[in-house]
This record gives C-alpha cells, structure tokens and sequence, in this order.
C-alpha cells in the first residue's frame, strides 16, 4: 500500500486534508492552527513532496522525518504534521478493520465524559446555562466570566464581575457539576492570583490559561502559589514543551490539541508524560466533529483522561458536510466503533460549506490605544 494523493480543503473554519492510497483507503485529517491556516496548506504542499508513494503504515517513521526535514518549527508546522498523522491513523485502522484506539492499546474507558462550552456572559444567564447544562446530562461546564470590556476594567470590577458569574453557575449547576474556568490569557500573573483565590470558595474544577503561554516558567510559578488546580497547553505544540511545563510545577491539567500538537502519535506521548507527573489530561477542541473524532481515540486509550471540550455546535447543519459514525448520548459519547476514526467527508457538501475564517486580523486595544492582553 502506497500513499498516491493529497488532497487540501478549507471547509468551515478549517483547514481539512484527505489522503488517498493506491487499495482505495482513504484517510482525513484537520489542522487546529486556525490563525494561519494557509501556512498549514502551504507546509502540508512541501510534505506531498516526501509523502507521495511512501507507506502509510509507517506512522511514527513519518512523523519524525516530517518533523526534522527543515530546521523550523513552531504551531504551523506541528498543525500541518498534526493533520497528516490523524489521517495516516485514519487509514491504518481501516487498513486492519480496528478503531485506532485499539491499535493504541485498547480501551481504558467504555464512554467518553465531555464538559460543555456554555455559559453567559451575565448571573442571569449564566444560572440558565448551568441548569440547562444538568438537565441535559453533563456532569462538566466551562465558561469565561471575564466578560467583555475586561482590559479597561479596574480589578475590583473584574474580580466582582467575574465572581458573580462563577456563583451564579454554581448555583445552576449545584454541587454535581463541575465548573471549569476559562480566561483565554487575558490576565497578567498578578492579577490571575487575586482572581483565583476568589473563585476558590466555589470548588472550580480548574482554571484555565489566565495568562499568556509566552514562557514555560511563568505557569509553573502561577501554578505553585494557586490553590485552585491549573490547565494549560492548548497552544502548546511538543512533549518537549509539556514536559518543561510540568517540571516547572504546573499545570495539574494538560491541555493537548491533537490538531495542533503533533497528532495522535505525539498527543499519546504528551498523555504519558503527564501521567509520570500525575497530571491529567483534558484534550483541547472547539473546532468541529473531525477533531473530536481524533480526540475520542486518544481519550479512550489512555489512562489519565478525565474529560473532553465538546461544543454543541458539532451538532448543528454547519458541519453536516462531516459524517459521523458515533453519537452523544447526554453528557458522554460512548466509545467509538467504527473502522478508523469514525468519520468521513460527505463530498456532495463540501462546496456548499464555504471556508469561514477565524482569524479577523484584527486585536484587542484597551482605551488608551494600548494592546490588551487576549487570545
């Protein structure tokens, strides 16, 4: 079996590839480097060169040659791997007639526990989407209280602002909900610690990315002198980064993207690093069924997962051009049992769903014309 096309498509808000071999098996894969998305399509055009008429089972071998084969490295980079060794493992199951997590070892779990994106941006509708995030059968919510507006808050108003939303959902959700923070790196150090210990009467899952992932050892500090547990590694891309992160003395959660740190091959290794250090694993997705897929395999096989981000949004007609072979079932989706990842591109849709970018080119400005800490 031989790998004989690539195919590239910006679908939606991502960039998604396809891998052909010459038996007729097919394989897909997303990037989640949704800033710069056409440096993947550019990155994944130089791997065709290397890629075209190699074995596709040699899953491991390719991604340290595609890792190694230029002296660069960074998220577009790691994204365009990422995407390549999703569908590599997509074809290799279906190539043995397997889910890929029983090539990973078999599974650890038997269903999958998803916390929900929600929330509101006020008390009021923060307590209706905690509610309603109970009566439909999650067990986990999270949301941002750092509202809009934040940069040109003082911390008083922040803090205030941000604690009533966080009580709010508490009292939504009631005490069988676990809530889970987070900031998007709006905060600086300081700032996160008096944010933190006001939130910590309410018993937060965890908080998540308060700052800026600019250098490993500030995490490490903030995580020390929090007493709420910390996730970060969303934006990280490497087990040589996470396992800096957690040498420093944090976080307690990893955060991996399998469509961003190295795909499946690399997001399992991150697991186990994380599992020497006892921390466990949440895997990072906002961006649609194709990554949950890839998401589910790795969260099935591994010993330290505890929950996987799930939008409802992977639901809706916008991502009807996916078609899934698995299904949510209240707060969890049982484990998946198809061949491969359990997903496959509808082609009939794939010109009705026009390319949608994330990226506005635009940032966030404080009043005084400044650059705001955010995204």
């Amino acid at each position: 079996m031989k790998i004989d096309k690539i195919e590239s498509f910006f679908i939606g808000n991502g960039y998604v590839i396809r891998i052909h071999t010459d038996t007729g098996i097919s394989g897909v894969g997303q990037t989640a480097c949704w800033g710069y998305p056409e440096a993947v399509e550019s990155i994944v055009k130089t791997f065709e060169k290397y890629l075209i008429g190699q074995n596709p089972l040699r899953i491991e071998h390719h991604w340290q040659y595609l890792y190694r084969m230029g002296p660069f490295r960074g998220t577009a980079l790691s994204g365009a791997i990422s995407a390549v060794d999703i569908a590599l493992w997509d074809i290799k199951g279906k190539h043995f007639g397997v889910p890929i997590w029983e090539l990973l070892g078999g599974n650890c779990r038997d269903k999958i526990r998803l916390h929900l994106l929600g929330g509101g941006s006020t008390p009021e509708t923060m307590y209706e989407a905690a509610k309603a995030a109970v009566e439909e059968g999650f067990t986990a919510l999270k949301f941002d209280p750092v509202v809009g507006g934040f940069q040109d808050m003082t911390v008083d108003r922040l803090v205030k602002t941000a604690r009533d939303i966080v009580a709010a959902a508490r009292e939504g959700g009631g005490p069988d909900l676990d809530l889970i923070v987070e900031v998007h790196r709006k905060l600086t150090p300081m700032n996160s610690i008096v944010l933190e210990s006001a939130l910590a009467p309410f018993n937060l899952y965890f908080i998540e990315d308060p700052i800026q992932i600019d250098t490993i050892s500030t995490q490490g500090e903030l995580a020390k002198r929090m007493t709420t547990p910390l996730a970060v590694g969303e934006r990280n891309v490497s087990i040589w980064e996470f396992r800096e992160l957690l040498e420093a003395g944090g976080p307690q959660y990893v955060r991996p993207d399998l469509g961003l740190a190295g795909g499946i091959t690399h997001c399992k290794k991150i697991a186990a690093i994380a599992e020497a250090y006892h921390s466990a694993v949440v895997t990072h997705n906002f961006l649609g069924p194709l990554i949950t897929a890839a998401s589910l395999h790795l969260d099935t096989s591994i010993p330290n997962f505890i929950t996987q981000e799930y939008s409802k949004g992977d639901e809706s007609p916008n991502y009807a051009v996916y078609k899934v072979a698995y299904q949510r079932e209240g707060g969890y989706i049982p484990i998946p049992e198809a061949p491969g990842l359990g997903i496959e591109l509808d082609d009939s849709l794939i010109e009705k769903t026009p390319y949608q970018p994330m990226n506005t080119g635009t940032t966030l400005l404080r009043e005084d014309g400044s650059v705001a800490y955010a995204v």
